[in-house]
């Protein structure tokens, strides 16, 4: 039984980086904020700085800025966290020949994301590998009206062997056929 059943458990937003830049986003946010509150009020808000001595046009303004948008930013991907943006699994089911992609997006009535695809219109898994500047390596549901699901998450690009095994077991558990995109 189980092995006619495979779910794949997908990371979404709640990776290390994402905490690493909510932290760091917020503390110099709040240091940009608080040194454009203090050049305008001149009162010192930051201990280890003296921005009373700033002028607050153009300076000041220009860190009050920086730093609302800094944790505007910072807030908005802890809100990604709180949410876990992007978590899901992917099941494949040979028992309903179904294959089911189950993502969790932002709150409202489509929060929950199910796309169910039958074996009968799976034409094959396919793998695109591209390198340089932006390097992506990512799995992908082919369909045969050519469409081409995603099934790998968002993240760093694993090794080329992973991800080749990774498509490999794939396509041999979903007795089809591997492309390369």
């Amino acid at each position: 039984m189980q092995e006619d059943i495979r779910q794949d458990i997908i990371i979404g937003s709640r990776r290390f980086s994402n905490y690493f830049w909510t932290i760091i986003l917020f503390i110099g946010g709040l240091g940009f904020l608080l040194a454009g509150f203090s050049s305008y009020f001149k009162i010192n808000l930051l201990p280890f700085a003296n921005p009373t001595s700033l002028t607050f046009i153009p300076q000041g303004l220009v860190m009050t800025f920086y730093g609302t948008l800094s944790l505007a930013i910072s807030l908005y991907i802890l809100a990604t966290l709180v949410w876990d943006i992007g978590s899901g699994y992917n099941e494949y089911n040979k028992l309903e020949s179904l294959v089911k992609v189950v993502r969790r997006g932002f709150p409202g009535k489509n929060r929950e994301i199910l796309l169910t695809y039958p074996f009968t219109n799976i034409r094959s898994i396919g793998i695109k590998i591209s390198e340089g500047l932006n390097p992506q390596r990512t799995v992908y549901l082919c369909l045969k009206d050519e469409r081409k699901i995603p099934l790998t998450p968002v993240q760093q690009p694993s090794t080329i062997s992973n991800l080749e095994e990774e498509a490999a077991d794939l396509a041999k558990f979903l007795d089809l056929k591997l492309e390369n995109l």
